[in-house]
Formats: C-alpha cells, structure tokens, sequence
C-alpha cells in the first residue's frame, strides 16, 4: 500500500512537470510598453514648445519653425540652433495655446545647440537624465512639432551611442544618440525621453532617405552647453591660433619616437600674436599631442581645446 500510493504521488510530479508554464499574455507586454509612453508623453508634453521665426531675406522675410523645451520655471527654452540661427524674430507657442515672444540668449552651432527666453508663466521645466548611462535599446520617446502638429509623440529604441555629427562650423559633434524613433523637420530641438519622462538627448538630425536614422545631442552635453549659454551668452573655447590639416605619419617617426597614433595636424598657417606664435610653433610643424594627450588629427585637437 505504501508503494503504492508512492507510486501515484510520482505519477502526479511528473504530470505537473509535463503542464508548461502559463503564457504571457502579449496584451499585458503591450499594455506596459503603452503605458510607459503614454506616462512620458504626460509628464514632458506640457514642457514642450513650438518655435516660429522670421529670417531675414532678400526676397522678403522667409518663415521656419522647429520645437524647443522649457528647462527653468523662468522661462529659458533649449532648442537646435539651426532652429533659431540668424532669426529675425523669434515666437513661441505653449502647449495651452499663448504665443509669446522671444529672444536669443545664446546660440552654439558647434554643438546645435541654442537657448531662447520668454517672459512668462511657461510650466515645470523638464528633468535631464545623465547620458552616460543610456543603454542600446532602451525605449527612447521623442516629442516635437512636425511640420506644425503640435506635440507629437514618437517612440523607438536607442539603436546606438557615441555617435559623432559634423556641426555647422566643422567641429565634431561627440557622443551624439542614435534612436529610430521617427523624426521630421519640425522635431528638431524637441526633447528625446526615456521611459520616466527625463531628457536623454535633445533632437537634431535625420539621415535621408534613410528610415530610423535619427540623431540627438546627449543630455549630458546639452546640460552643460545650455548652463554656459544661460550663464555667459556663448561658449568659451580655446583658442592657440593654428590652422592645420591631417596628415599620416611614417611608420618609423612613430615607432622611434613612441607615438600613439599614426597621423598628425600638420601647421599650414599661424596667427600673428596668437598662443601658437608665442610658443614657438612653425608652418610645417605637426602637433602630435596636446597635455599629455594623443592628436591624431584636428577632431582630436578641437576637442581638447574644448575641453
């Protein structure tokens, strides 16, 4: 009897272990993904602004538009500066409907970035979150006014990071995400937020005819730029006076001389009474390092003096 009643107590482990576990139902998968945007779209829509302006043109004045996000209670609105460059007038229109004017604080085509005030009451700013710590795939949410629709919502993945854009003066953009959440010409300067409505890059860039190649300034670089925009009007740089190309290095000058990389900035010019004149530098000179640092090549050099 005892055997027995072993023997049907292993018949029902294993008719257990036989039943697979419950599905998961897809309605539920679905309804968290929806949930998390609708949660985001909520919480930074109301922040979101569309930006209108006048440039002044031979022809008469010529109309653009472009999106921008309340960073301060005071009024302060971070925006693309292709947005905002060279306007005549600047006009902001809240989510609620009031249209007010602004004017250009600062503007840094060196990163896209540019900062924008208007007088008035404009709502809770929005909340950076730190770039660094963005992960390939998470959600990403862009918000912005395409061609002229007022706080749209679009959503993807982050599809990649420590991408590098060529701004409008020849500087290297760094640390630029990558998402495939759709933009169009409007989103640019609208905010990218991930899952909690906080900012992870500010939208600036479509690659066509590409689909779902879309690019935003990280919010770490964003943060900073609009601090010093806010606090000085522009963004200081270093300066030393040169003018320089790429060139490659042979391969024994590396190896005898212990380089770190194989290529250089070659000096094609220096400015008169310029730190790089003082210093000694010549035309023909190839700067291979800056503090300690390797130069392989100008990108490297303007970075440096960036920093």
């Amino acid at each position: 009897m005892r055997s027995h009643l072993r023997l049907v107590a292993d018949h029902d482990a294993v008719a257990r272990a036989a039943v697979p576990p419950p599905a998961v139902d897809d309605g539920e998968l679905l309804d968290a993904y929806s949930h998390a945007v609708t949660h985001a779209a909520e919480s930074v829509s109301p922040s979101v602004v569309n930006i209108e302006l006048r440039h002044p043109d031979r022809r008469g004045d010529a109309a653009g538009s472009g999106s921008g996000f309340v960073v301060t209670p005071d009024g302060f609105i971070v925006t693309n500066s292709h947005v905002v460059h060279g306007a005549a007038e600047i006009g902001v229109t809240l989510p609620d409907g009031r249209r007010l004017q602004a004017v250009l604080i600062g503007d840094d085509p060196g990163t896209d970035l540019a900062v924008v005030r208007v007088h008035g009451d404009v709502g809770l700013p929005v909340r950076f979150a730190d770039s660094r710590r963005i992960r390939v795939g998470q959600l990403a949410i862009a918000i912005g006014n395409p061609y002229g629709f007022q706080c749209t919502v679009t959503a993807g993945v982050v599809s990649a990071l420590g991408r590098s854009l060529r701004g409008a003066g020849g500087r290297l953009i760094d640390d630029v995400v990558q998402t495939d959440a759709a933009l169009n010409p409007g989103n640019s300067g609208g905010p990218l937020v991930d899952s909690r409505g906080l900012v992870i890059g500010v939208n600036t860039a479509i690659i066509r005819p590409a689909q779902g190649l879309c690019f935003a300034i990280a919010s770490r670089t964003a943060e900073f730029v609009a601090g010093r925009l806010i606090r000085d009007g522009r963004i200081r740089r270093g300066w030393i006076g040169v003018a320089g190309q790429n060139v490659p290095l042979p391969r024994r000058f590396v190896r005898f001389h212990g380089l770190g990389a194989e290529s250089g900035v070659r000096v094609a010019s220096i400015e008169r009474d310029s730190p790089a004149a003082r210093a000694g530098l010549r035309e023909g000179d190839v700067v291979v390092g800056f503090n300690e640092a390797v130069v392989a090549g100008i990108d490297d050099l303007q970075r440096l003096l960036t920093e």
